[in-house]
């Protein structure tokens, strides 16, 4: 992603992604299922098996695989307040729904909010409204934060919430969650890594299914998650 990049101190960069990517820290992440409930309402998602398929979609095709490669731009861009408002604009227009419009603003006006209690982090311009891509992506440049392992995180953060979200829908079990984690480890992995080489020009979504759950979550009656 550069040619030459001064790293934080390893241990000091991931307590920073640690904290950042926990499901305690305040983003409200827990609220979102990313039209998974409307999935498993409908029948398209039932078991551990589908699950990982809907997961290895995102994350190959569809939204996740958009936010990785925004992540990747905001890290490079970080010092460039007007690239980065520029760059929220265009994840925002990416968004296939009023709810995941939602989603991805309230979460990362949240991690903006949350991020001033770093001394050393308010002197990053982030725009307002800010996806949760490119408010991450923008943090974990600004503080030199090695991007490929920040795009792991953060990708991995991402997968985490969703299989917190199917146990809550009853489709999964713990310890179907953590086969299920091991089985994406290198799907995980291998997207970070094509993020980390991708340009803008690389954006595109083909995981049809998640977004017509997405729209359809919206008028889901008696729903436990905002998306």
């Amino acid at each position: 992603m550069a040619d030459t990049v001064t790293a934080m101190t390893d241990t000091l960069g991931l307590a920073r992604l640690m904290t950042w990517l926990s499901p305690v820290f305040p983003t409200g992440g827990f609220a979102y299922s990313s039209g998974l409930e409307a999935a498993a309402a409908s029948g398209s998602v039932t078991d551990a098996t589908e699950l990982n398929e809907w997961l290895a979609g995102s994350l190959q095709h569809g939204a996740l695989r958009n936010d990785a490669i925004i992540f990747a731009e905001a890290w490079r861009r970080h010092d460039d307040g007007q690239a980065l408002a520029d760059l929220a604009d265009l994840a925002l227009a990416l968004a296939s729904s009023h709810g995941r419009h939602l989603e991805m603003t309230a979460q990362g006006n949240a991690f903006v909010a949350a991020l001033a209690n770093w001394p050393d982090m308010r002197a990053l311009a982030l725009p307002d409204p800010c996806s949760l891509s490119v408010a991450v992506g923008a943090a974990a440049g600004f503080s030199k934060i090695d991007p490929e392992a920040a795009l792991t995180a953060m990708l991995q953060s991402t997968i985490n919430a969703q299989l917190q979200a199917a146990i809550r829908l009853s489709l999964i079990g713990q310890n179907e969650a953590a086969v299920s984690m091991s089985a994406l480890e290198a799907l995980i992995v291998g997207a970070a890594e094509a993020a980390a080489r991708s340009t803008l020009d690389d954006l595109g979504n083909a995981a049809f299914m998640a977004d017509i759950m997405a729209m359809k979550h919206e008028g889901l009656s008696g729903r436990m998650f905002r998306t």
